[in-house]
């Protein structure tokens, strides 16, 4: 099951695209200048923005040739380096990293707490580990390629046990944000309707990918024309807050070592 599922920038994916890259245009003040490793890079169009700003930065992925797509694709960027590895653990000596980012990662894997464990182990000291994941309470339907999708409190539990040294935010959008996510959820719902035996929470992960996928790219594709303000949506139009946590779509973890 591939857990590359980010959305590339064309105009049915504008939204999704932009709430994922307001994570990468956040770290910029964390990582600039820092060494940095990116845990899950994906296609490392996010990992290649932050190497503007780094010192220096490794992108790490379990697949191969995603690997070696990166590899060939961002050889310019000299201070850009890739790594194959399958975890936890992360195949690091301790104190290696001034930040770690793990951007709608953690939800692909079942060692999630290890996984915490070992960005805190390969930290310096005085360094910074930025997740951030999906709020399971804004979730309608389950995504066939997440593991598991936290609430807040419930990753607060899992991060306090690790560290005293956390904050939690919540990425929220403006009303054009929401306006869109209403309708998505109409869509939706409407589908959902369909599945009376509630099919989707109980198939096995891999038979719902594919209709998973052409039902997500239809509905994005309908919701561009329904909404027009879909392509019109940048990252200007999120925000991050510290109250209503369960209204955000996406949480903001930050933590660093006792």
């Amino acid at each position: 099951m591939s857990s590359h599922e980010r959305a590339q920038h064309d105009e049915a994916n504008n939204v999704t695209y932009q709430r994922c890259q307001y994570a990468y245009e956040y770290a910029k003040p964390f990582i600039t200048g820092k060494k940095v490793l990116d845990v899950g890079c994906g296609n490392a169009y996010g990992t290649a923005l932050m190497a503007e700003f780094a010192s220096e930065i490794m992108g790490l992925d379990y697949d191969q040739a995603t690997i070696d797509d990166n590899k060939s694709r961002y050889s310019t960027i000299k201070n850009l380096s890739f790594k194959r590895a399958e975890i936890p653990p992360l195949p690091f000596e301790d104190n290696s990293f001034d930040v770690v980012t793990a951007f709608q990662f953690i939800e692909h894997i079942h060692a999630r707490k290890e996984f915490m464990k070992e960005c805190l182990r390969v930290l310096k000291p005085g360094g910074k580990v930025m997740i951030t994941t999906p709020n399971v309470k804004k979730s309608l339907a389950r995504n066939p390629f997440h593991v598991h999708e936290y609430t807040f409190d419930e990753i607060k539990g899992e991060i306090s046990s690790l560290t005293g040294g956390y904050a939690l935010q919540g990425l929220n959008g403006n009303t054009v944000v929401n306006t869109y996510y209403e309708e998505n959820g109409k869509f939706v719902r409407m589908i959902l309707k369909w599945d009376i035996f509630k099919l989707h929470q109980k198939l096995p992960s891999a038979w719902l990918a594919k209709p998973y996928n052409l039902i997500t790219n239809m509905m994005r594709n309908k919701l561009k024309e329904k909404v027009d303000t879909t392509t019109q949506i940048t990252t200007k139009d999120f925000f991050l807050q510290r109250e209503k946590l369960d209204d955000c779509w996406d949480i903001y973890l930050e933590a660093s070592k006792n």
